[in-house]
């Protein structure tokens, strides 16, 4: 599908440089390369272990199901008790979002990790169903609810932490590792029932072993807490709240070198939606894909393997070991490349890849173990380029006051719905229709939503997420030579496509103008000179308001 089509020609920017969009600036102050080091590390830690705490209930359900619900149905009593956190995520989202555009990214994402870690902790000490009846799993379910609430924070805010504070050339490089977290988290949770299935007799693992990985979640959770807790906030949030730093003459800057007392207010729910529904329709379907094909691959199949292919436990669960650290070596690769050629084309690779050999890779998984690791080897490695750029992705699609709020909002909701569900979806459709490649036929169905919402996202591999604009939009602030220049002084940004030249150059200078004048908050580049670049201009520069 080319992007060329269904928009009127314009002059490539190689004829005419800088008529759509402007260059970023390097700051007055920038951020040294160590504290976006320590950002990035903290980010990956706590998010780990967050997705430890899922991981390990994705690779323990038949000892949950044991203990917590015994019966003809308990398997999918326990899928559903997964889904449940995710149906309170949105709620998290709700609250957690908005308190992140106002208090800060940092302080939600403390608050968040503590309470994850602790849910974790008390699953690993809940008596049994044999012990209290149906308190043991009402207690569960309320516990995995908790877990739910804290993540519809904790996701949100950390890509939108991460993405604020790599550098505007790097952000897919390094946002990839909190992907790389995630993943860490699953192979952890995965690795370690992996050990205890191997050293432990069947009948210790049912009795005590299956509780000390959720009990491991406690000393991983305050080690994230005190890491989160040493962080300043992002650069890019300061500098909209800045107004006290302004008034000592230390804030953000004019293009005229004098600083600006402007701040912008978070807006409320429902400016969010009125404002942001377009970006927010768009990411929703491709977090459709994002989830579907994440936890049929990383928490249905461990099930999957058990029950429908008739592998070993043990087996299953190193298969996925072997799938996900593949996948973690090659994430910071996948992550680098976009940043190299743009989020839409590893987007359109990774869904179209995904849509043709997901059927003959479930059918490679049936025949035998080794080919079973062939298969999984493949989808995870497709599925690479989707989830080493979220972070990248996802919170440039929506300005600085908005960020958090809308991306957590949306990114929760549409969890919730396909997220959670997959496990759940994909036991009853292989249930209901006899055919073990539902689940290929659940993720393809997926991807085809993605790849139709990729076609209208904007390419942001460069764009500055500073200021009050929305990052790629016509007029807004761009590394030179980036993918997000490219796709605006070739006019392929989707709001190009429905005009013509003159409309373009309009809404560009006026957008200039307006950075010009200081109307439109700070846009510049966070971490300009971290990869060796360079600043020619040497100055501050201030972002235009939103399209």
């Amino acid at each position: 599908m080319s992007e060329t089509e269904s928009h009127p020609p314009v002059v490539s920017h190689r004829a005419s440089p800088g008529r759509f969009s402007r260059p970023v600036r390097t700051p007055r102050k920038k951020t040294p390369p160590a504290a976006i080091r320590k950002a990035t590390a903290a980010s990956a830690l706590g998010n780990a272990t967050e997705w430890y705490d899922y991981g390990v209930y994705a690779v323990a359900t038949a000892y949950i199901t044991q203990h917590f619900f015994p019966g003809e149905q308990g398997m999918l009593l326990t899928l559903a008790t997964f889904a449940i956190s995710f149906l309170v995520r949105p709620l998290g989202g709700l609250v957690w979002g908005p308190l992140g555009d106002r208090l800060g990214r940092k302080t939600i994402l403390a608050m968040t990790i503590l309470m994850m870690s602790g849910a974790t902790f008390l699953i690993g000490v809940l008596p049994s169903f044999e012990q209290v009846g149906v308190w043991a799993p009402v207690l569960l379910i309320v516990l995995r609810m908790v877990q739910g609430f804290s993540t519809g924070g904790e996701y949100g805010g950390a890509a939108t932490y991460m993405s604020e504070y790599a550098p505007d050339r790097k952000r897919g490089f390094f946002g990839s590792f909190l992907e790389f977290g995630t993943l860490g988290g699953f192979a952890l949770g995965t690795a370690v029932m992996l050990v205890l299935e191997l050293v432990l007799s069947p009948e210790q693992m049912s009795s005590w072993g299956w509780r000390l990985p959720f009990l491991l979640a406690a000393p991983m959770g305050l080690i994230g807490f005190y890491l989160r807790s040493k962080l300043d906030d992002t650069p890019v949030f300061e500098e909209m709240n800045a107004s006290d730093e302004d008034s000592r003459g230390t804030g953000p800057a004019t293009a005229a070198g004098e600083p600006t007392s402007e701040t912008v207010a978070p807006p409320s729910l429902a400016q969010v939606f009125r404002d942001h529904w377009k970006p927010m329709l768009v990411m929703t379907g491709l977090v459709i894909s994002v989830n579907v094909v994440n936890y049929t691959l990383l928490s249905y199949m461990p099930t999957y393997l058990e029950q429908q292919i008739g592998l070993p436990a043990a087996a299953g669960l190193m298969i996925i070991l072997i799938g996900e650290i593949a996948m973690m070596a090659l994430m910071p690769w996948a992550g680098g490349l976009s940043d190299r050629f743009g989020r839409k084309p590893s987007w359109y690779f990774s869904l179209a890849g995904l849509i043709l050999l997901a059927i003959p890779m479930f059918m490679l998984m049936g025949l035998n173990f080794g080919l079973a690791i062939l298969g999984f080897a493949v989808l995870g490695l497709l599925y690479i380029p989707q989830l080493s750029t979220i972070t990248a992705t996802f919170p440039a699609m929506l300005p600085t006051q908005a960020r958090f709020s809308g991306f957590a909002i949306t990114y929760n909701i549409a969890t919730s719905i396909f997220g959670g569900t997959a496990a759940l979806v994909n036991e009853w459709g292989i249930g209901a229709t006899g055919d073990v490649r539902f689940p290929a036929y659940y993720m393809m169905g997926a991807c085809a939503v993605g790849l139709v919402c990729a076609w209208f996202m904007r390419e942001t591999a460069g764009a500055s997420l500073r200021g009050t604009e929305v990052p790629g939009s016509i007029g807004s602030a761009v590394v030179p030579g980036s993918p997000a220049e490219s796709a605006l002084e070739e006019g392929r940004q989707p709001e190009q496509r429905s005009m013509d030249e003159a409309e373009m150059l309009a809404l560009a200078e006026e957008a200039k103008l307006a950075a010009a004048t200081g109307a439109g908050g700070v846009a510049v580049d966070g971490a300009g000179d971290l990869d060796g670049a360079g600043d020619p201009d040497g100055g501050a520069r201030v972002g235009a308001p939103v399209a």
